[in-house]
């Protein structure tokens, strides 16, 4: 058993949490954007291959503290890097800097990799080489004030880069953002699920994941852990075959995805296509202004609209969010519909009052993520088909 660390986007702590709960994981700590838990090799596998919010599985293996530039190098060269890198392997660095020491991420990283490399250089007359993308070793550094954490990275490359998407529609959002999103709206897969702004598809596909209980990395096929010397194969295929035997064939609910851009539509057809999901959700070119949803006495909405920064005048992206609130208002009775946006005034422009508010990054960019639930009111309400919300002034 040995300590390990989950990171994750600010404000799914608590959401990775219960999945590291859920999968069995021991001495679980909400850290800022992380979380650690004690596991084996098993967990360590298991984490990569079924948390769906999750960014990187970690497995420290050194802390220290450093004063300055020399001092940094010298604990680096501490490390026996020798028995976790070989002459043949590449390794690339990682850093995560909140210091008033060390102020520059790729400095750190360029420390680190020297004294790295002159440790090989003065034990072989060798070095390995240093490898971006995909290399045999990852490490990752953080730093908090003069305090450093090194770990290898487990994962790689991110775990939000599930696979399945290869085809991008306008700023779409992150993987591990959307299939938290979905988690916090409190869908437990028990009615119709709709994004009706749906771009290339990633709030979809996540949420016809977490349906047929696939396991999000299904379609991705490397992982850091897999070049690591003491990688365990036979575990790894123990790993997938159970999280293949809870798949399901069918399910009972609607997943819809619409989006008034062709482009868009054609975008997540063609990504739901190649790994054989186009069958089970259906796909359509609606303007939202215009679409009704199907009548349902539960249902969940989950929605990422433009945030207006392409569009110069503020009036039309306030004008936008103020349709989408009046469509709400006319035509989605009875579900309970989450919107993202960093567009803090177009948001009360929905004018409906939510229920729910958290704060989530879609990238560098602070959103708020709302809910607004459109139920019948009064019976005096339902006669005239009104729902009854509570209306921003």
């Amino acid at each position: 058993m040995f300590q390990m660390v989950a990171t994750t986007s600010h404000g799914l702590e608590e959401v990775l949490a219960e999945e590291l709960k859920a999968i069995d994981a021991k001495k679980i700590v909400i850290h800022k954007r992380a979380v650690s838990f004690v596991g084996d090799t098993y967990m360590m596998y298991k984490a990569n291959y079924t948390l769906r919010t999750a960014l990187r599985i970690l497995k420290p293996i050194a802390s220290f503290r450093a004063k300055d530039e020399d001092a940094l190098y010298r604990q680096i060269q501490k490390l026996d890097w020798t028995q976790l890198i070989g002459l043949t392997d590449t390794f690339a660095i990682n850093t995560a800097v909140f210091s008033d020491i060390f102020t520059h991420s790729k400095y750190v990283a360029l420390k680190s990799k020297d004294a790295i490399v002159d440790l090989f250089r003065e034990k072989t007359g060798k070095r390995p080489n240093v490898k971006l993308f995909q290399p045999t070793i990852r490490i990752h550094i953080r730093v908090f004030n003069d305090q450093f954490d090194i770990s290898l990275d487990s994962s790689c490359e991110s775990l939000h880069k599930r696979g399945y998407r290869l085809e991008n529609f306008k700023a779409p959002i992150n993987e591990v953002l959307a299939a938290g999103m979905i988690k916090l709206s409190g869908w437990n897969m028990d009615s119709v699920f709709i994004d009706p702004m749906c771009g290339s598809g990633t709030i979809l596909a996540e949420a016809a994941l977490m349906a047929y209980q696939i396991p999000p990395q299904k379609y991705r096929d490397y992982f850091g852990f897999m070049n690591w010397k003491d990688f365990d194969e036979s575990t790894w295929m123990d790993v997938k075959q159970e999280a293949h035997a809870h798949e399901k064939e069918t399910f009972e609910h609607r997943l819809l995805g619409f989006d008034v851009a062709f482009q868009a539509i054609r975008m997540s057809q063609r990504n739901f296509e190649r790994i054989g999901m186009l069958d089970k959700i259906e796909l359509k070119r609606k303007d939202f202004e215009r679409h009704t949803p199907p009548a349902v006495e539960k249902g969940i909405v989950v929605m990422n609209p433009p945030y207006g920064e392409r569009i110069e005048a503020d009036y039309e992206i306030n004008a936008f969010y103020a349709m989408i609130g009046d469509q709400l208002k006319d035509a989605y009775t009875n579900y309970d519909v989450w919107m993202i946006s960093s567009n803090k005034e177009a948001l009360k422009c929905v004018g409906l009052r939510p229920s729910s508010k958290n704060t989530l990054f879609n990238g560098a960019l602070e959103c708020k993520f709302q809910c607004y639930k459109m139920y019948e009111g009064s019976l005096k309400a339902k006669n005239q088909g009104q729902i009854e919300v509570e209306e921003v002034e």
